[in-house]
């Protein structure tokens, strides 16, 4: 399900994508405050918690940085970062489970929900797909965190997660593209949302690509390609910091929009 039609009386009827009916009438995003300034909305806290995630992980794919602190700080950016992503990605899927399920403007609000079951709708599947595929960068990016694992100990603990929790990333963010477009391509630059997505879904094919040249050679005791690995993390973590800043904006844009 990717949109409803609410009939508010015989003659008026009001067409809302499920995107838009979360972003603006979700219970958690009443006070939308200003576009920069907004702690009381759900969504506000969303793109920020996203944005320092990002920001983590394109500092620590730069081979400067790694060269400045070393790579035990290093490693602890990556685990930073993927705590903000999984802080941000489960306030993602609060904010889906607690969209009001009456029309728009009723007077009735449903309670809190912690969770829900809800198969037949696209936003749930994509925001509880990218929720667990954070939870894969969280295991992938501690077990980083040791400096005496052997080579099969990294492909099992670092590599398998890392390459897990990417294909997560790419299905949610294909999910959350389907949404938008309602088809399998479309082309909206006018629309935030449309931007938004696509951002995500090259982020998330650069972070798979980052997965693949991850992988250590049993040979060598090396990943496959350490430069295409931090290629692919830095352009991914960067799309990834675009379009949740995005996020301020479209969290406020008048429905017309």
């Amino acid at each position: 399900m990717t949109s409803e039609i609410f009939e508010e009386s015989e003659r008026a009827r009001v067409a809302l994508t499920s995107r838009v009916r979360r972003k603006r009438y979700s219970r958690l995003n009443v006070d939308r405050g200003s576009t920069w300034w907004a702690p009381r909305a759900i969504g506000w806290w969303i793109a920020i918690l996203f944005a320092v995630g990002a920001t983590c992980f394109a500092l620590g794919a730069l081979p400067g940085y790694l060269s400045a602190v070393g790579g035990e700080a290093d490693a602890v950016t990556f685990f930073v970062g993927s705590l903000w992503f999984t802080s941000a990605a489960f306030l993602q899927y609060l904010e889906v489970v607690n969209v009001d399920q009456d029309p728009p403007r009723a007077n009735f609000r449903q309670r809190f929900r912690l969770l829900t079951f809800e198969p037949r709708r696209i936003d749930w599947w994509s925001t509880l797909v990218q929720f667990v595929g954070t939870l894969f960068f969280n295991a992938t990016t501690f077990y980083a965190l040791s400096l005496s694992l052997s080579v099969s100990q990294l492909d099992r603990l670092v590599w398998a997660p890392d390459a897990f929790g990417s294909v997560c990333f790419l299905v949610a963010s294909g999910l959350a593209w389907f949404e938008v477009c309602r088809a399998f391509a479309c082309w909206r630059l006018h629309s935030l949302s449309w931007r938004i997505t696509a951002l995500n879904l090259v982020g998330s094919a650069a972070f798979g690509v980052s997965a693949v040249a991850l992988f250590v050679v049993p040979t060598t005791g090396l990943s496959r390609n350490i430069t295409l690995v931090n290629l692919g993390t830095f352009v991914g973590a960067l799309c990834f910091f675009v379009g949740a800043v995005l996020l301020l904006p479209e969290r406020t844009q008048s429905d017309s929009d």
